[in-house]
């Protein structure tokens, strides 16, 4: 399905693709205006066939990419933040499970845009435009946390009750503070939960965090599992032992600092099945949206996606 001297899928001439955009319009202002003028370069300079569909609230996105006829399409390209490309990834899950699998195209228009970070795609509206008219596909293989597909990253512990509690409005006024925000206050206010996690049917081990990662990407550009790769088979499970706040803070830290590979007490193992148990349904995040409840099986999904990319 790469484009080969200038030839793109289904052996359409890569400036005439037809392109199925899924657009979440919360993402408004600045954003809006970058996706106006992608289209306007893929119609005009590309020669692309581009329709727009817009949700209208949660689930859309999904069942928008699930309803597409394989083959109707060349791409559907998420435009919204890791969410909205979540739900796609998702709708896009029933076609590639099926053997029929549609590529996916990504706007990225979101607060921390982890997945287009991990594909190296630009940011600019010509460089966008010119990876969704003709670009190659790259093959990634995602992963299920309790059935729900995710690409990048699923978590248990701190990071997985940020996620659920922060406060969507103060996201959308200062974007990653709204996350730095709510870290202090479950710093300062979380019980000190421990969770058993298990790998490939082992014996289990307690945890007081777990992140399982398909990308090395985290949070924007942050790293937690340097050698994961999203085209490889493989989970990389990070394990945090130590309880805590000061340990919490410590683990933060080592996040955001890109020390967390010197800590002793801090691994990586690779896994294609793990087990998380824990307190009864807390949360599990995926993609940075409550994907799960514990218990949780997390696993390759057992198919891969074609991705436009550079």
């Amino acid at each position: 399905m790469d484009s080969v001297d200038g030839v793109g899928v289904l052996g359409r001439p890569a400036t005439a693709r037809r392109l199925l955009v899924i657009h979440n319009p919360v993402a408004g202002g600045r954003r809006a205006r970058r996706l106006r003028a992608v289209v306007e370069r893929l119609e005009g300079a590309h020669g692309a066939a581009v329709l727009v569909r817009s949700t209208g609230g949660r689930d859309d996105a999904e069942a928008f990419a699930r309803a597409v006829e394989p083959g109707s399409v060349d791409a559907v390209v998420a435009a919204g933040g890791d969410g909205t490309i979540n739900e796609v990834i998702n709708g896009l899950a029933v076609h590639a499970a099926a053997g029929r699998p549609v590529p996916l195209g990504i706007v990225a228009m979101g607060t921390a845009n982890v997945l287009a970070g991990e594909l190296g795609l630009p940011a600019d509206a010509e460089g966008i435009a010119r990876v969704l008219a003709g670009g190659r596909t790259a093959e990634i293989h995602p992963a299920v946390a309790n059935g729900r597909v995710f690409s990048m990253m699923a978590g248990v512990g701190l990071d997985a009750r940020v996620v659920e509690r922060v406060d969507t409005r103060l996201k959308r006024l200062v974007g990653k503070g709204a996350y730095v925000a709510e870290t202090l206050v479950q710093l300062a206010v979380r019980p000190d939960h421990r969770y058993r996690v298990a790998l490939d049917g082992g014996a289990a081990e307690e945890v007081a965090a777990v992140i399982v990662a398909k990308g090395h990407f985290y949070g924007g550009r942050f790293v937690c599992a340097p050698d994961a790769r999203l085209t490889e088979p493989e989970l990389h499970v990070c394990l945090f032992p130590k309880g805590g706040r000061w340990n919490a803070l410590r683990y933060v830290w080592g996040v955001t600092a890109g020390r967390l590979h010197r800590f002793p007490d801090y691994r990586v193992a690779t896994a294609r099945r793990v087990v998380i148990e824990g307190p009864a349904d807390d949360a599990v995040q995926g993609d940075g949206d409550v994907v799960a409840r514990l218990p949780a099986e997390i696993a390759l999904a057992g198919w891969t996606l074609p991705v436009l990319v550079p």
